[in-house]
């Protein structure tokens, strides 16, 4: 068949191949009109974007320089507020400022004001602070007397000693805290005392290290008292301030002020540096300076500017390609988001994604008339085969069985008044013509229904009367003996009875005829199904069937071959049961097979209900 094929897959070979040729240059083409279009919207964006990048830069820079003002005033003062201000020298942070109390829950600070409290009421020293009790002491008395100039001069007394005689932060701030409580008088108080609340003991008082006043040596010192001491310390610092009329709001604030903790930058910095979309730094020498910048709203900013200079439309947007915990502004880089560039991107595509259908659209088509004139002519071909083969099969089976009547009746004709042996030649001619007239009806059968002319006729039929049916078509139609066991019950099939006659008949001669055993042994077994009407298992005790043929034997004409003497038959016995089975809603397949023998099942559906005969 393949030399009847050549001429005609050649032919198609060559229009394919030049059809193909041109398909691809056209899609080449289309590729390239996507390309070109799409690098435009990309050179409009990349310009945008450089615009975009060189504004966020100049914007951070002009930002840090108008905070450096601030930002130094907050490195030298404690009260000055330090959030959103970075500052490190040297490798050490001063801004944000490391506002974490020590670890702990004791409270010695609290303890040594309850001690020197005690000792300054009744009267008794108290180490290390026994002079500085006895000086407050005679302050406090002048004061009471309203000698104001003397207790001046003893507040100038006291203090000296407490600048020339410093005591660790943990009793020196109780004590200050304690002197400002006992000497608070208002309007009235010392000028000093009332300096050692904010702005600290004056230069010439000497001492190691000068106070710069009780709330911002509080503040400086924090981290030598643990949280309740800071919380106690803090308490009477805002009380005695409120007494004073002295501002405590800043001091308040720094007090509550977040713990914004270490920020980790590299020890040399490349140029200026974003760090965490929060945090804008820039390097000169040792010192690294930077500010807490809001990424969101100055992007949001220089959207609205772009905006106004009619760069894009209103639900254009302007965000950071890369997010990345340290990216230097020289490598930063931002992406322009504008619907309408979508837009156009998106029609790009689809206008080649329909011309790429198109073109595939083309090859699909060409391919599939190529494929359909093969399978046409292969059809053809294989047609004029099959028909060929039907009519010889046909032709050689008819002739099989005639021959033998002919002869047999000849024969009986000459000899049967003269030998006793031939007695069962005429039984013998009815087999013949039996196997003749089942072919016969296979045949009409099978073309009937192939063509949809067969009208069916179901009626309600009990199994079991089919199967008596099946054995008395079976007595004298076998050359060996046939044992049919059935365990049916009382199941009833809604089925055409002839047809469902014919089913049963082709299998059982089936059975019969690629069989090597006597007797030969079918087994019917029905069931109800779940979802369906009735299941049935045809059993034999056959050669069986390979498994890679379950499927083939089905099919029209197809005869499976025999390792034994050759089986006569037209190939049509199972393809019309497979029809039959069809033809009732139902199917039928090949549970199993082996040497041993092969078992079908034949599923038929549920049984319509019969509708009440309506009242004359």
């Amino acid at each position: 068949m393949l030399r009847r094929l050549l001429p005609t897959l050649l032919a198609l070979g060559c229009g394919l191949l030049a059809l193909t040729c041109g398909l691809v240059s056209l899609q080449r083409i289309f590729s390239q009109e996507r390309e070109d279009a799409r690098a435009q919207l990309r050179s409009r964006r990349d310009a945008l974007e450089e615009y975009a990048t060189q504004a966020l830069r100049h914007t951070l820079g002009k930002q840090l320089e108008g905070s450096l003002t601030a930002l130094h005033a907050a490195m030298g003062d404690p009260l000055a507020p330090g959030e959103g201000f970075f500052l490190n020298f040297r490798g050490r942070q001063f801004l944000p400022r490391l506002t974490r109390s020590a670890r702990g829950s004791r409270a010695p600070a609290r303890r040594h004001y309850h001690e020197l409290a005690r000792a300054f009421a009744e009267g008794t020293p108290a180490d290390p602070w026994r002079e500085r009790l006895v000086r407050l002491r005679a302050v406090e008395a002048a004061l009471d007397r309203g000698n104001a100039s003397r207790a001046h001069a003893l507040a100038e007394e006291l203090l000296r000693h407490h600048a020339e005689n410093p005591l660790p932060p943990v009793q020196e701030l109780p004590f200050v805290v304690l002197l400002l409580e006992r000497l608070q008088r208002g309007e009235a108080t010392p000028p000093l005392v009332r300096a050692l609340l904010r702005e600290g003991l004056p230069e010439d008082f000497g001492g190691i290290e000068r106070s710069a006043g009780l709330q911002r040596d509080l503040l400086n010192q924090r981290w030598q008292f643990t949280q309740p001491d800071f919380d106690f310390l803090l308490a009477h610092v805002v009380r005695v301030s409120t007494a004073l009329g002295e501002p405590s709001d800043d001091f308040r604030a720094r007090a509550r002020e977040a713990d914004a903790g270490m920020l980790v930058v590299p020890e040399s910095l490349s140029g200026p540096t974003l760090i965490g979309e929060r945090w804008y730094v820039e390097q000169q020498g040792e010192v690294v300076r930077g500010i807490a910048v809001d990424l969101e709203a100055l992007l949001r900013d220089l959207a609205r500017d772009m905006r106004e200079r009619g760069h894009f439309g209103a639900d254009g947007l302007v965000r950071l390609r890369d997010s990345e915990a340290m990216q230097p502004l020289e490598s930063l880089r931002l992406e322009v988001s504008v619907p309408q560039w979508t837009a156009a991107e998106n029609a790009i595509e689809q206008r080649y994604g329909l011309k790429t259908l198109l073109v595939a659209t083309c090859g699909a088509l060409a391919v599939a008339i190529v494929v359909m004139a093969v399978v046409a002519q292969h059809g053809r071909y294989r047609y004029v085969e099959l028909k060929s083969d039907f009519v010889a099969t046909v032709s050689h089976e008819l002739r099989t069985p005639l021959a033998s009547i002919r002869l047999l009746a000849e024969t009986m004709e000459r000899k049967l008044s003269k030998v006793p042996e031939m007695r069962d030649y005429p039984e013998r001619i009815i087999q013949a013509a039996d196997g003749l007239h089942f072919l016969v009806e296979n045949i009409l059968s099978f073309n009937r229904i192939d063509k949809g002319r067969w009208q069916l006729k179901p009626a309600r039929v009990k199994l079991d009367e089919l199967l008596g049916m099946l054995r008395s078509d079976l007595v004298g139609n076998t050359s060996v003996p046939v044992r049919l066991t059935a365990d049916v019950g009382d199941v009833e099939l809604e089925v055409d009875p002839s047809l469902l006659r014919l089913l049963l008949i082709n299998l059982a001669r089936n059975a019969c005829a690629y069989n090597r055993n006597n007797p030969v042994e079918l087994s019917v077994r029905a069931y109800p199904h779940p979802g369906h009407g009735c299941v049935v298992l045809f059993g034999d005790n056959g050669i069986g069937i390979p498994e890679a043929e379950w499927e083939n034997v089905f099919r029209d004409f197809y005869r499976l071959g025999s390792q034994g003497p050759e089986v006569h038959g037209s190939g049509l016995g199972l393809a019309l049961c497979r029809k039959i089975m069809a033809l009732h809603g139902g199917r039928i397949s090949i549970d199993n097979s082996s040497p041993q023998g092969t078992t079908f099942t034949l599923l038929f559906p549920e049984p319509r209900h019969e509708r009440p005969e309506q009242p004359s």
